[in-house]
């Protein structure tokens, strides 16, 4: 990480060594240790794919990357199955929060249904403390995840592959696809009984 240098129009603090070093010295003392070690790694694939592009400093696909090495190091430290999830669902995750303003409503939600989204929030809100400092997408995002109850997030099915049987469509692959859209559209508030859902398979996808 040392002397691996970052795009300064983002990254005014320095290298990504000195940018991980300020976010470390945010963490509380007592803080997750799936937080901590998160992160850590959270920009570890940024030195095997840097590059100069005719734009501005680029590290194409270090998201993947450092989910990979992540891994590797996890297991040597032979972190428990669900520390190593969450430290690298931590690492795969980061990123994401620059599209959130952009969200529909239910990507948004499902964002939302990361285990544990809290520490996802606090090292947002680090990593940019340790650059730009600017909060807004954190803001954004903290006061809808707040703003919303369990059920809003995690609603009740309006459908299962059962009922889709019942009203006489066969099994098969498209029951996932579309019991996503059902679940979408549930989500964006466009459908709110079983009877629209069903309803709305039908113009989706034909009767059966």
């Amino acid at each position: 990480m040392k002397g691996v240098q970052q795009p300064p129009q983002f990254h005014p603090e320095g290298d990504v060594w000195v940018h991980t070093l300020m976010l470390l010295e945010q963490l509380e003392p007592g803080c997750a240790m799936t937080l901590a070690w998160g992160a850590l790694l959270h920009d570890v694939g940024k030195p095997p794919t840097f590059r100069e592009a005719p734009d501005r400093i680029r590290f194409d696909g270090h998201v993947e990357v450092g989910v990979a090495m992540g891994a590797e190091i996890c297991r040597r430290f032979r972190f428990s199955n669900d520390e190593t999830r969450q430290i690298l669902a931590l690492i795969e995750n980061h990123m994401r929060f620059a599209d959130a303003p952009r969200m529909r409503a239910s990507t948004l939600k499902r964002f939302f249904r990361l285990e544990n989204f809290p520490e996802h929030l606090a090292l947002h809100r680090m990593d940019c403390m340790a650059a730009h400092r600017d909060l807004e997408i954190f803001e954004f995002v903290r006061e809808r995840y707040e703003s919303m109850q369990e059920e809003e997030v995690r609603p009740r099915p309006l459908l299962t592959g059962r009922e889709l049987i019942a009203a006489g469509f066969a099994p098969g692959p498209s029951f996932k696809e579309m019991l996503h859209a059902v679940e979408d559209a549930q989500l964006e508030g466009v459908i709110a009984t079983a009877e629209d859902a069903l309803a709305f398979v039908r113009e989706r996808f034909g009767n059966a």
